[in-house]
């Protein structure tokens, strides 16, 4: 299994509504809670105009974007930390993927109920926050009585694991999500079985109406203020919108989106970010002119590793990388035109690939 970015919100905030827009996978939308119930998971392809430039130069048989998977999670509600609405099952949800999505509702429709009084991003959102919060910190609850009774024999190997996580549960017992808490984990082998809901990787986005497109505001802005002061990125879309438009003829739906004030597919934007939030970069492999395919791969990640991604007979047999930025080779007008520029560079297994390299792996079979 791969990454995976789990679509969290209330009921009705439109999360399988955008989910079908992102991976045109079909789940059932209703105006009703808990229409999704076991978790629908589904790909995307990632826009990249790097691949298209690609393709108009080597003119492949076969074209492979690059993906992210999003897994369509049912709504939470008030009280999902203890049970309510199937919350633990839902909320187990959220402790497998890798980062979340939080979809919260801007639009009116008074055919589709809302889950307050009135239609409230901030107020929604704080509602998810408390969920979170609240279930992290029985977790950290449970973690330290763990640690504890490990610790009755050897207390101080445990010492300051057990004061890290009695800091971590007074941060989130003052209300406050574990994405803000300003201490990373000492050593890894601390948090490795012990996924903090609230301090996963997130991405804001504000479902809003047709017509408060394109910035959402007002009712956006407390949310966009939010995220820009925990440093997570936000993003203001129309989910039916962007559902409906995917059937249009392309050029009808460009205009369409120009005079709403849209430069591209909200959808496009959010499947970048959401590639950006799993800190993934891609790498290019063009296959000798039969295929054109990006791969992703996690920052840091090294040649060997990315030779892996490919094939494992290739990182098994791994000889050589030949590298060369996706730029220069555009601008060279192939690999042959790279190669007499000196653009073309041979890496050995723990090279660092960069995001935008194309590379060509050597290896004994």
């Amino acid at each position: 299994m791969g990454l995976q970015i789990g679509i969290v919100g209330l009921p009705n905030a439109g999360k399988s509504t955008l989910f079908n827009a992102l991976t045109q996978a079909g789940a059932a939308t209703a105006p009703y809670p808990f229409t999704t119930i076991d978790p629908n998971i589904g790909v995307a392809p990632v826009p990249d105009p790097r691949l298209d430039e690609l393709v108009a130069l080597v003119k492949p048989e076969k074209v492979s974007p690059a993906t992210v998977e999003f897994v369509d999670i049912a709504g939470l509600v008030k009280g999902a930390s203890h049970g309510e609405g199937l919350g633990n099952q839902f909320l187990g949800h959220i402790r497998n993927v890798d980062a979340v999505l939080l979809v919260l509702r801007g639009f009116d429709d008074p055919d589709v109920p809302t889950a307050g009084e009135a239609v409230d991003p901030l107020v929604d959102l704080e509602t998810l926050e408390m969920e979170l919060i609240l279930a992290d910190l029985g977790a950290t609850d449970r973690r330290i009585e763990k640690v504890q009774s490990q610790a009755k024999g050897r207390p101080r190997d445990f010492a300051e694991q057990l004061a890290w996580l009695e800091r971590l549960r007074t941060h989130l017992n003052d209300g406050r999500s574990a994405v803000t808490f300003p201490e990373p984990a000492h050593h890894a082998d601390w948090t490795t079985d012990f996924p903090l809901l609230s301090g996963k990787p997130r991405l804001y986005v504000v479902n809003v109406g047709e017509d408060s497109l394109p910035t959402g505001d007002p009712i956006a802005a407390p949310v966009r203020a939010k995220a820009q002061a925990e440093g997570s990125p936000c993003l203001v879309l129309c989910a039916a919108c962007e559902a409906e438009l995917i059937s249009w003829p392309p050029d009808e739906a460009a205009e369409y989106r120009r005079d709403l004030g849209l430069p591209e597919p909200g959808l496009h934007s959010l499947i970048r970010e959401s590639y950006r939030l799993l800190n993934l970069i891609t790498f290019f492999t063009i296959a000798g002119g039969k295929e054109s395919r990006a791969w992703n791969l996690r920052r840091g990640q090294t040649a060997y590793e990315a030779a892996g991604k490919v094939h494992t007979d290739i990182q098994r047999g791994f000889i050589r990388a030949e590298v060369v930025p996706q730029p220069a080779l555009i601008a060279a007008g192939g690999v042959a035109g790279a190669r007499s520029q000196g653009h073309v560079r041979l890496e050995g297994k723990e090279y660092e690939v960069q995001d935008g390299d194309v590379i060509n792996f050597r290896f004994n079979v």
